[in-house]
């Protein structure tokens, strides 16, 4: 039975009846400009989902006029010109937005050498009256690990922050977070043991993260499914060979673990260096 036909969505009878079945998205598009010359606007239609979160949009506001009918959309951009940058298209109106992480967690981790984190567009997040919808842009840690300190002052106050949220109702987070959690998520687990996204140290920040109260959802229903990846180098024709790692997730408060119902992960959508991530829950 190969991956496709695993991918099936599953009934939850104990649902409530009142509940709304959502679609989420999540894709790092590694410049939205360039990927609207790819058939963005095609797959974005096609997939028809209630919240489209983008990562590495690359953008300052202005520079494109992109819209959906049925859609509004929430951005955060990079201080750096063509950098980082994230972005929301939704169907449901929030009743608040927040874009970038509290100024009194940035402040707390001040003394970690990084008050800056603010200043690269790599969270947003949409409140709603049953949940929170966050995406986020993780910082990578780069060449020779160079950033690496800085990786890891981002992953305590993000784990901070949305458990602050989790504490008032559930959340869902999605994104590029630079992190393949386990061997099964990354195509040559030893070789890349010491190279940035497979250290043993981001490794164990994103451990902390699921124990802090969140599911992987994709590895909820798909616990030992092998060679699933969402980012392929442009390197060594990585993606013809399926040379991937898994590190675009969509993450649940444990507590909405009965009301997920799918999790996919779009591996022929092309277009980008990552491919779309997706989960289905009843809200």
């Amino acid at each position: 039975m190969n991956y496709q036909e695993l991918t099936t969505n599953f009934f939850i009878n104990s649902i409530d009846k009142t509940s709304r079945f959502m679609k989420f998205i999540s894709w790092n598009v590694n410049g939205l400009r360039a990927v609207c010359g790819k058939g963005f606007s095609e797959v974005f239609t096609t997939l028809d989902a209630d919240f489209f979160c983008l990562q590495e949009t690359k953008m300052q506001e202005g520079q494109l006029d992109l819209a959906f009918p049925g859609y509004q959309s929430y951005w955060n951009y990079a201080e750096k010109k063509g950098y980082s940058g994230t972005a929301i298209y939704t169907k449901h109106t929030p009743l608040s937005v927040t874009l970038g992480l509290p100024d009194e967690i940035v402040s707390s981790m001040s003394d970690n050498g990084w008050l800056g984190m603010n200043t690269e567009g790599r969270v947003i997040t949409l409140e709603y009256e049953k949940f929170y919808v966050i995406t986020v842009y993780t910082p990578n840690s780069q060449d020779g690990l160079k950033r690496l300190n800085q990786r890891m002052t981002w992953d305590d106050a993000f784990r901070l922050y949305i458990q602050k949220l989790d504490a008032q109702k559930p959340v869902l987070v999605c994104g590029d977070m630079n992190v393949a959690h386990e061997e099964i998520d990354i195509k040559n687990p030893k070789s890349n043991r010491h190279n940035a996204g497979f250290t043993d140290e981001e490794r164990a920040k994103f451990t902390d993260l699921l124990n802090a109260g969140f599911t992987d959802t994709f590895r909820h229903f798909f616990p030992d499914t092998p060679d699933i990846y969402s980012w392929w180098s442009y390197r060594f024709h990585a993606r013809e060979k399926n040379a991937g790692w898994r590190i675009d997730y969509w993450l649940c408060s444990n507590r909405l673990q009965s009301q997920l119902l799918s999790a996919k992960i779009h591996t022929d959508i092309l277009g980008s260096d990552h491919c779309p991530v997706e989960v289905e829950v009843a809200l």
